[in-house]
């Protein structure tokens, strides 16, 4: 006769931990985060977790554990996060609006030296002047580089600011070499969000990345329009509008008030210096005609 014996697996209390964890943070707050760790080090982990306490929580966990914690919970559209959930991650969970979160994470990150295979993210520039370098071997990777350079005083010097990669290129091993002896670190590294779930609504990094400066400028050019549409449509909109509207409707009564001759405080001055001037052009006509005063 035979028996079934029921094998219950006993997890580690560690696991067990993170796995109530997770469920306990993604119930508690409104978005969470997915950020990749890959040059990401670990003093910008513990900063952020530093200087914005009370805010966001941080939490790295396996993969595993956290696709079957976040299983358990009946959130509206969670289970798409699944995809992304891939590599090495850190969970970020807060209420702080998505958009704002990533301008955080933007402003926490650090310039590092480029090493063979990074992807440049800006324009990587050289600027012109001494660079400080003797004349040697290491000219030839400024020449591999399109770098132009003069030899002065012993230095290297590069003649004018040269791109020697753009956004989206692939740094090489010998481009990299040369930056780290100009000291340049070209290499933006960080907490990049990858995708972030919020009510039930999942937006892409790219979706959450603003061009603060960029939007500046549109809200300049369309405070720049609006003011020049009421200006012309002569509709005292606001304080502005109106103190224009009522600088030209002066200028024009006073305008009116000259070609007309008439006198008021505002436009005697003008009418009076209008009269004297062609007072003194009839006289000098009458001297070129031999009539004396």
């Amino acid at each position: 006769m035979s028996s079934e014996v029921l094998v219950v697996r006993k997890y580690p209390n560690r696991k067990v931990r993170q796995f109530e964890k997770i469920a306990e943070l993604a119930n508690k707050y409104s978005v969470i985060a997915i950020a990749k760790l890959n040059k990401v080090r670990s003093a910008q982990i513990m900063e952020i977790r530093k200087t914005m306490r009370g805010q966001l929580e941080l939490l790295v966990v396996k993969n595993k554990i956290a696709l079957k914690s976040l299983a358990t919970l009946n959130k509206n559209g969670l289970d798409k996060l699944n995809e992304y959930i891939k590599g090495q991650n850190l969970f970020i969970f807060t209420n702080i609006n998505p958009f704002k979160l990533s301008l955080i994470l933007e402003k926490n990150k650090v310039l590092l030296p480029a090493k063979g295979g990074d992807i440049a993210s800006e324009p990587i520039i050289i600027p012109a002047g001494n660079t400080g370098l003797a004349p040697g071997p290491v000219l030839s990777e400024f020449k591999e580089s399109k770098v132009i350079t003069k030899i002065e005083g012993g230095s290297i010097w590069v003649t004018k600011d040269t791109i020697v990669a753009e956004p989206g290129e692939v740094i090489s091993p010998k481009l990299a070499s040369l930056l780290s002896k100009l000291g340049i670190k070209p290499i933006k590294a960080g907490l990049v969000v990858d995708v972030v779930y919020w009510d039930g609504l999942l937006l892409s990094g790219k979706d959450l990345r603003i061009d603060l400066d960029e939007y500046l400028n549109q809200i300049r050019s369309a405070y720049t329009q609006s003011l020049n549409v009421a200006i012309k449509a002569e509709y005292p909109a606001s304080k502005q509008v109106t103190e224009i509207l009522l600088k030209q409707a002066f200028i024009g009564a006073i305008s009116v008030a000259k070609e007309s001759n008439y006198l008021t405080k505002e436009s005697a001055d003008m009418i009076l210096g209008s009269a004297e001037a062609n007072a003194q052009k009839l006289l000098q006509l009458a001297k070129q005609k031999g009539y004396t005063a």
